[in-house]
């Protein structure tokens, strides 16, 4: 039904990157689960009505909620889609979040009131009538949640939305329910076992867990979480399809809502390269990740010595050392420069001078007139490191600091650590 629905009022409906097809998506896909929903409510409760059963009943609230929060969803889907504004520069998708935040809570509130209606059946239990009708409501609806979940979990995984994959778990959770609701309802027919409370209590503790598990998911995304492996693979190997890139670190991925995504990355380019042909190359890679991936990206080179014999010699010594320490750590960034001291020159004093260590910034330092120069090397680098490893950040430095001294008392270190 989905899919012929989606034939007939959704335009370009393989478009799924485009943010006015994602929206229509969520309106169509709420749209359906609110009639579902509501048919199933109304069916359920003249049920539970008849049949004085909690356990059907509850479900039958159950139903309600959803219905409710197909309602949120929709319009957090409406207000998602708004283009951006001055205050709002990279749009409103983040709203899609929040609205599945507000289903999150109204899932849980609706568990503990079935909850409490639960443990007073149990304690003041009555008869429960049975009909071959009532038991065929039950599967009917066992069937109806089951289409339900299934269409939201593939709408879900074709827009990569969070909230209708929530919504996709929230109707298995329903589904289970309802068939415990319908053992229940043997039970106490065939066996004459009153077990309608202690179900309907199972009935609320699968509607708790999936209001629990929505909300985790979207706080999640809210407070900023770690992007897809995937992703991260798949824009290393598009900037480094690039001529000239011999690298990448620092990448950060912005989430501004579902299609709406900004990242930031440092790229190494070889530092005796043509600057207007690295540019081009830049600018390159950022259309590219741009027309492929869909996210804005914003790339910052870093120029690094390529063949440079005390470069590459270093760098080796402090990769070694690092594996030591732990695994999972690694180097980039890595470069080396020259600080001089304080120097003379026929009759005018520098202050401490910079350059880049290499055979002809050396030749550069011997110009005719200089005189009594001291100075020392630094080495600067980053060092990636895991969250889990438990050495602090500043012993790691002090570690590398004293190794690096060790080698040369000249050497001094520029450090900087990046948890990944």
């Amino acid at each position: 039904m989905i899919t012929f629905l989606s034939k007939l009022f959704i335009k370009n409906r393989d478009d799924v990157s485009s943010p006015k097809v994602r929206q229509a998506y969520g309106f169509l896909c709420g749209a359906v689960g609110i009639a579902l929903n509501l048919l199933l409510f109304a069916v359920k409760f003249l049920a539970g009505l008849f049949s004085a059963s909690i356990a059907i009943t509850a479900d039958a609230f159950n139903n309600l909620s959803d219905a409710g929060s197909s309602i949120i969803t929709l319009i957090g889907f409406r207000m998602a889609g708004q283009k951006p504004d001055p205050d709002h520069p990279f749009g409103h998708g983040r709203i899609e979040y929040i609205s599945g935040l507000l289903v999150s809570v109204v899932i849980l509130l609706m568990a503990v009131e079935l909850l409490k209606s639960s443990v007073e059946k149990i304690f003041h239990p009555g008869d429960l009538s049975f009909s071959p009708l009532i038991v065929l409501i039950l599967l009917l609806s066992i069937l109806v949640k089951c289409y339900m979940a299934c269409y939201n979990r593939g709408i879900g995984r074709k827009i990569n939305s969070s909230a209708m994959k929530a919504t996709a778990s929230d109707s298995l959770g329903d589904m289970a329910a309802t068939l415990a609701v319908l053992i229940s309802t043997l039970v106490s027919h065939y066996a004459h076992l009153q077990i309608d409370g202690w179900c309907g209590i199972l009935v609320a503790l699968f509607i708790g867990y999936a209001g629990i598990d929505a909300a985790r998911d979207t706080i999640s995304l809210l407070v900023g979480k770690a992007p897809d492996a995937s992703f991260v693979q798949e824009v290393e190997r598009l900037v480094l399809s690039h001529p000239h890139i011999l690298g990448i670190h620092d990448l950060i991925v912005h989430n501004y809502g579902p299609g709406r995504t900004l990242i930031s990355l440092h790229a190494e380019v070889p530092a005796d390269e043509d600057l207007i042909s690295l540019h081009e190359t830049i600018d390159d890679a950022e259309h590219e990740l741009l027309h492929k991936l869909g996210c804005h990206a914003v790339i910052h080179m870093d120029p690094v010595l390529v063949g440079d014999e005390e470069t590459l010699r270093l760098k080796g010594l402090v990769q070694a050392y690092i594996q030591e320490l732990g695994t999972g750590l690694g180097v980039h960034d890595f470069h080396l420069s020259r600080i001089a001291g304080h120097v003379r020159d026929t009759g005018l004093a520098e202050d401490a001078r910079r350059a880049d260590i290499g055979p002809a910034k050396d030749a550069e330092r011997a110009d005719a007139g200089r005189t009594e120069g001291t100075g020392h090397i630094k080495i600067s680098f980053d060092v990636t490191v895991p969250y889990q490893f438990q050495m602090t950040d500043e012993a790691l430095e002090q570690k590398l600091s004293a190794f690096l001294r060790s080698l040369d008392d000249s050497y001094e270190a520029d450090i900087d650590v990046d948890r990944v």
